[in-house]
């Protein structure tokens, strides 16, 4: 089964929490046992998994990776977002997870996000359920 789902961001940079859209999407499916695969189809644009319990997490993910990898910075790509690409990069296009009984296995303060570096924008996230 494969699900494709909008996603609307608002800012340059932000990561959105998706967890509730990615297990609405595991509900429907009626899959108990198997395996979640969250693709992101863009090149400025990723998924990751951390916590979600203190939002400040978040914030120095962001804060962190612009000093890290500045939006201004020399890039040579005439897009001005070479920063993004490289983040995208960095954090990668896709998740694999497992689904148990249901429900996805995730920690106790683990969420999954949308990580937008090249926003705002209008995004597609794909969700692929395998039966196991």
């Amino acid at each position: 089964m494969l699900r494709e789902i909008s996603i609307t961001t608002h800012s340059r940079t932000e990561l959105l929490n998706i967890d509730r859209e990615v297990m609405r999407v595991v509900r429907e499916s009626g899959i108990k046992e198997g395996i979640c695969l969250v693709w992101v189809p863009h090149t400025t644009a990723a998924v990751t998994i951390n916590e979600n319990a203190d939002p400040s997490v978040v914030r120095d993910i962001l804060y962190e990776t612009e000093k890290v990898i500045p939006f201004q910075d020399g890039y040579h790509h005439s897009e001005g977002n070479s920063a993004a690409h490289i983040k995208s990069s960095l954090f990668g296009p896709s998740l694999t997870l497992i689904v148990s009984e249901g429900n996805l296995v995730l920690g106790t303060w683990q969420s999954i996000y949308f990580c937008e570096f090249d926003g705002p924008r209008r995004r597609r996230l794909f969700i692929k359920l395998m039966e196991a």
